[in-house]
Order: structure tokens, then C-alpha cells, then sequence
């Protein structure tokens, strides 16, 4: 302890211009939004080489269960390939459905949490594998999220499981549509809200996507009713949903990129 404490006085005016370096350049980043958004890509591209690393290293132990759950998914391609004219389990994402309107990409979860309040994942690709901000993400059982933050390799994901996430939603037989949304609760379960109380809500029912974005085309599978009740004031639901994904054990993703969003956006800052 005594030796800490000789330490500190030997160096202190060294640990002094540290201490005051260090407040100069928080008060700079938070105060000037393009430091801000340096220092963001730089972390990002800093965390996610670890991340990326350490995803590697684990993607080496558990290639026996990766290449089972990539065996299934190309036996379900090839059984729709073949079977094109037969109906396809609504579990399913075919990119080929939305081709017209919508690119898809690749990637791999390298860092994924699910236990928190704000839950994000991390990506494997970057603005120079043409990832940007307000893309969608899905994989071959469901939704996933949203692109939150790119930098040139990697890119940060608002996870479904994110107490601020918001994204349009339906019941599919019915197309009444709501609001997915997450209580912090379980990774299990979201929560669709704002479903008027006349729709015909019954446990089992697929809720997907509702189109009604420029992020996400419109079928992409969620889950299905868990449970319901009406809210407070009685006039809509409130719906438990289970989710088709395991949001604990994601790996292979692919994001969505609308390709005619701009058209739309000036479409409708036009209407305003």
C-alpha cells in the first residue's frame, strides 16, 4: 500500500494532466456531434475485432452444430426449390419473395445479449459490405432487428429483446396490425400492442411483419399468440407473443436492404 501511495505522489503531476486530458476529451465528444460519431466508429471497429476474434474462436469448437443447423436450412431451400408450387412453412424466410423491392446480405453474430434491459448484437459486416443504419435483420426462423450503428466492418443490431424497440406488426390471418414491442421480461416472449379489441385474437394465431415500414417487407415471421387480455381502457389488446427465434442462440442473420426507401422517403416528405 505504501508503495501505491509513493507511486502517486513520485508521479502526480503526471496522473494530474491524465486525469484533466481525460475530461477535456469526454466534455469534446459529447459536445460536438461529428467527434462524437468519430469516436463511436472507433469503438465499434476496436470492440467488434474482439468480439470478431473471440466469435472465430468459438465458431471452431462449435462447427459440428453450426453445419446441422446450415444442413436443415439448405434441406428446406432445396425442398422449396423443388416443391415451389406447394405452401411454405410460414416459419421459413424466403428472400425470394420479397426480391423485387428488397436486397438481402449475410452476416454472423459475433456478440449477442439478451439479459439486459437494451439488448444489442454485434455483426460481422460493415458499411464496406454496404450495411447501413435502419437496415433490417432476420434470420431463416424469423425477425431479429434493426441496424443501429455501422462502421466500415462492423455493425451494432437494436435487438427485438430492447425495451425501446418498436416495430410494426400484424396478426396474419386477419391483418389488424399493432406494435412489437418488449417488456424486459423474457427472452421468450415480445409484446404486441395497440390491436383493436373487435379483432378475432386466438392463442396460436402467426403474427408477422406488417409492411407498413420502409425497414422490413411485409410476411416476415415473429411468433405466435401466447396469450392476451384487453389494456386498462378496454379498446385494445395486449398480446404475449412466443417467438419463433431462439433470441438466445443467434448466429447466421441476413440483412435487409429496401432498395426503392429513398423513393418512398421523398415520397413522403413531398406529402408533408
Amino acid at each position: 500500500m505504501q508503495q501505491i501511495i509513493n507511486f502517486i505522489i513520485k508521479n502526480k503531476n503526471f496522473l494530474l494532466f491524465f486525469l484533466l486530458f481525460d475530461i477535456a476529451l469526454l466534455f469534446t465528444i459529447q459536445s460536438h456531434s461529428y467527434h462524437k460519431s468519430k469516436f463511436i466508429n472507433s469503438a465499434n471497429f476496436l470492440t467488434g475485432g474482439i468480439y470478431n476474434s473471440i466469435n472465430n474462436i468459438n465458431g471452431y469448437f462449435n462447427l459440428k452444430s453450426q453445419n446441422q443447423l446450415l444442413s436443415e436450412e439448405n434441406r428446406r431451400l432445396r425442398s422449396l426449390i423443388t416443391n415451389s408450387s406447394n405452401k411454405v412453412d410460414s416459419v421459413f424466410i424466403d428472400s425470394l419473395m420479397f426480391r423485387a423491392s428488397y436486397r438481402f446480405f449475410t452476416a454472423n453474430v459475433i456478440k449477442n445479449s439478451y439479459a439486459l434491459s437494451t439488448n444489442m448484437l454485434t455483426l460481422n459486416k460493415g458499411v464496406k459490405d454496404s450495411i447501413k443504419q435502419d437496415f433490417g435483420v432476420i434470420s431463416s426462423k424469423g425477425i431479429v432487428g434493426i441496424v443501429d450503428r455501422t462502421s466500415n466492418h462492423f455493425a451494432t443490431v437494436l435487438s427485438i429483446l430492447n425495451t425501446t424497440s418498436k416495430i410494426s406488426a400484424q396478426l396474419k390471418k386477419t391483418n389488424h396490425f399493432g406494435t412489437l414491442t418488449w417488456n424486459g421480461k423474457s427472452p421468450e416472449f415480445t409484446q404486441l400492442i395497440d390491436i383493436p379489441k373487435i379483432a378475432p385474437v386466438v392463442a396460436g394465431d402467426t403474427i408477422i411483419t406488417s409492411g407498413r415500414s420502409s425497414i422490413f417487407p411485409k410476411g416476415v415471421p415473429i411468433g405466435v399468440v401466447e396469450d392476451f387480455e384487453l389494456d386498462q381502457a378496454e379498446n385494445y389488446y395486449e398480446i404475449n407473443v412466443r417467438l419463433f427465434n431462439d433470441m438466445t442462440n443467434i448466429e447466421h442473420v441476413y440483412v435487409i436492404e429496401n432498395v426503392n426507401v429513398q423513393e418512398l422517403n421523398n415520397l413522403l416528405l413531398s406529402n408533408e
